[in-house]
């Protein structure tokens, strides 16, 4: 009885351990908050929360009333909802390759508020910056869903990008 109980124990650990082995080899988690997905999606793409650390996003929901120049105030118990939200699925909670990879670019005493100001997505777009720069189709790298196919899902894959106006990424 024993021996079948710690079998059972192992089994159970492997299975745990390889979900999250599945889980890291992801990009990043996807929005799975309506009330987020509605409120921020509404304006632009609804990035998802492990994208940017804790950090930042506490900085970005504290100052909604200047949202990069626009108000995008919402009341006070959908912000404090939506920040949850955000900080509960940040990149440094996150179990997702993409999530570590912006998180481990960023400096400790940074707190970047744009996602295209992240050193590891300035160097993932390296290549395409001028490409996408006067390109009435897609207009700006912060649109990650017009080139990114599956971007809605947490999927950045380079295989799964098409470029507007140009095509298929090919690296």
């Amino acid at each position: 009885m024993k021996i079948k109980t710690a079998a059972s124990l192992i089994m159970a650990g492997l299975l745990m351990a390889g979900s999250q082995l599945v889980m890291a080899s992801s990009d990043v988690a996807a929005v799975d908050n309506p009330k987020y997905a509605k409120e921020c999606g509404s304006c632009h793409f609804a990035y998802q929360p492990g994208l940017l650390p804790e950090r930042s996003w506490r900085k970005l929901m504290e100052g909604l009333n200047d949202h990069f120049g626009e108000s995008a105030e919402v009341p006070d118990a959908d912000r404090q909802e939506l920040t949850d939200y955000l900080v509960k699925n940040s990149a440094e909670r996150a179990n997702y390759k993409r999530s570590a990879q912006f998180l481990n670019s960023i400096a400790k005493s940074d707190t970047p508020l744009r996602i295209t100001k992240v050193p590891y997505f300035v160097k993932e777009h390296r290549e395409v910056t001028n490409k996408v720069r006067g390109n009435d189709k897609v207009k700006s790298l912060s649109q990650c869903e017009l080139c990114h196919q599956k971007a809605d899902g947490g999927s950045y894959a380079e295989n799964e990008i098409n470029v507007p106006g140009i095509g298929r990424w090919e690296d």
